[in-house]
């Protein structure tokens, strides 16, 4: 018997050795050995190929005092008081149609829905460039079509606009996957709770605001936390529609940190590492401001 048990607990360290090593080594190698790193890059004078100058705080200082941060900055603000907002709401109204309704082409819409997640945000971000085209955009064409005529106005070449054009992408994008998200969280909720409320007088609003929403809120939650964080980090859209321009006015961090460390003219991985720096900060500080405004708090039926 105690041979038996010793062999079981042998079995069980070997399995969890083999589970676990590959993965946390993956972790140690990919991702906290880079971010330690980028901690020391912070502080050289380095372009990648000459050798580095040790800086100290210098980086860090000159962060401090460069305005197209801070203005890098202001656009992520803008993303993250918008996009997650947009995405949490279509998803929510569509989700709950579809499943209140119970349409009987309910798989099709889930899939239409589903089908931006399925192309790559390279993909993404030249379809609506060609939706913006000034010449030959979807958007110019369907103005003049209802007797709004503009011209060929470039969406993504005026500073006045080019800011707001980024956003619908990023929408698009993230909407279809929230909306499987949330159909299937609303499926888990008991119909007996509806079907109290419809006898109750209760309309589709008070419906969705008084029981789907807080039954569901914990994921809903955890959407907010994951496009909040998403729209802070995230640059792929922004370097493939406008790459920054016109003029800065869709610069962000990471795409800031990105032109610094590998753009074409200037090449500064100390400087770029301590922007990395800074938005790290951001981020966590994001995590933490989100735990006290949404409490991660579930309503039981």
């Amino acid at each position: 018997m105690q041979k038996k048990l010793t062999l079981a607990q042998t079995q069980k360290s070997i399995f969890l050795l083999v589970a676990l090593v590959p993965a946390f080594g993956g972790y140690v190698l990919f991702t906290l050995y880079p971010n330690l790193l980028s901690i020391y890059y912070s502080l050289l004078d380095w372009d990648g190929i000459s050798p580095p100058k040790f800086v100290g705080l210098s980086n860090y200082t000159a962060m401090l005092q460069d305005k197209y941060v801070w203005r890098a900055l202001l656009h992520n603000l803008l993303y993250m008081a918008t996009v997650p907002l947009l995405v949490i709401f279509i998803s929510l109204l569509l989700a709950y149609i579809l499943t209140s309704k119970a349409y009987r082409g309910s798989s099709f819409f889930k899939v239409l829905f589903f089908f931006p997640n399925v192309l790559s945000t390279v993909v993404i971000a030249l379809l609506w460039a060609f939706v913006y085209d000034g010449s030959i955009g979807i958007l110019n064409a369907f103005l003049r079509m209802i007797g709004i005529g503009i011209g060929n106005f470039y969406w993504l070449g005026d500073v006045r606009t080019a800011i707001w054009a980024v956003i619908p992408p990023y929408v698009w994008g993230g909407v279809g996957l929230y909306v499987i998200i949330f159909v299937n969280a609303m499926a888990t909720i008991p119909k007996s709770l509806y079907e109290s409320a419809i006898l109750e007088g209760a309309n589709h609003i008070t419906r969705l605001t008084r029981i789907t929403i807080p039954l569901i809120m914990p994921i809903i939650r955890v959407g907010v936390l994951f496009l909040v964080l998403g729209s802070l980090k995230g640059f792929e859209h922004v370097l493939i529609l406008t790459n920054g321009g016109p003029a800065g006015s869709t610069d962000v961090i990471g795409l800031y940190m990105f032109n610094l460390a590998f753009g074409k003219d200037y090449h500064n991985y100390g400087y770029a590492s301590a922007v990395g720096m800074f938005l790290f900060v951001i981020l966590v500080a994001a995590k933490l401001l989100m735990d006290k405004a949404l409490p991660n708090k579930s309503v039981e039926y």
